[in-house]
């Protein structure tokens, strides 16, 4: 009986050692996650100065300080970009 017993808590051990990581990492991305922006909260979220990017020529200069650093042409563009190599 003893054995049976040890054998069924090794077997459930053996579930959370393989489960719990997972659910708790969920958990905690799910409590991390803020509540999305309501219709009538988007307008204000649209106005200029809640923008990233302070002005233009600012962001074309960090765009080349990127592009400097990466010794990549084009690193702010979707496609092509590589390690330069030929």
């Amino acid at each position: 009986m003893p054995i049976a017993q040890n054998r069924a808590m090794t077997d459930i051990c053996r579930i959370l050692r393989r489960r719990l990581p997972g659910a708790l990492s969920a958990l905690l991305m799910g409590a991390c996650a803020g509540p999305l922006p309501q219709p009538w909260e988007k307008g204000l979220l649209a106005r200029p100065d809640m923008a990233m990017d302070v002005s233009g020529l600012e962001a074309r200069f960090g765009d080349h300080i990127y592009g400097s650093r990466e010794s990549a042409s084009g690193s702010g563009v979707a496609g092509g970009a590589s390690c330069g190599c030929n």
